[in-house]
């Protein structure tokens, strides 16, 4: 298992995922002039989860045999998973741990950004076995 991510594809998924990521991370903070933090999160995290299965589909997972209703059926499964996580520890840091530890600055920001890096490897290895097969 760990021996998938060690490969070029793996690398791909990174490169394709860090850009969905940032646009994930940016579009929060637009939607944060009209939402709170936490449905911006959510609508960023959507925001993002469209650029990444479109990157995915054309740089990472292209050889795939499935139809792309299918992919993005369970592109849109797997990233249930990964937005709960997301959202969940951008809230626990944001409101929790980081203002514990004296955190004052940047609290969004930086709850945000570990909660959208944390879904990585549990991403990756659910698209590689159901999303892309």
């Amino acid at each position: 298992m760990i021996q998938q991510f060690m490969s070029r594809q793996f690398l791909t998924f990174l490169l394709t995922g860090g850009t969905a990521a940032a646009i994930n991370f940016g579009s929060r903070i637009v939607y944060s002039f009209w939402f709170s933090f936490s449905t911006a999160v959510i609508l960023a995290y959507l925001t993002g989860m469209v650029t990444a299965f479109v990157l995915a589909k054309l740089f990472v997972f292209k050889d795939t045999e499935q139809s792309v209703h299918r992919s993005a059926l369970f592109f849109v499964l797997v990233n249930v998973v990964a937005v709960l996580q997301t959202w969940g520890i951008s809230l626990v840091l944001a409101f929790h741990l980081l203002p514990a530890i004296g955190v004052e600055h940047f609290v969004d920001e930086i709850a945000h950004a570990v909660g959208v890096a944390v879904p990585v490897f549990s991403s990756y290895w659910g698209h590689k076995r159901w999303s892309f097969r």
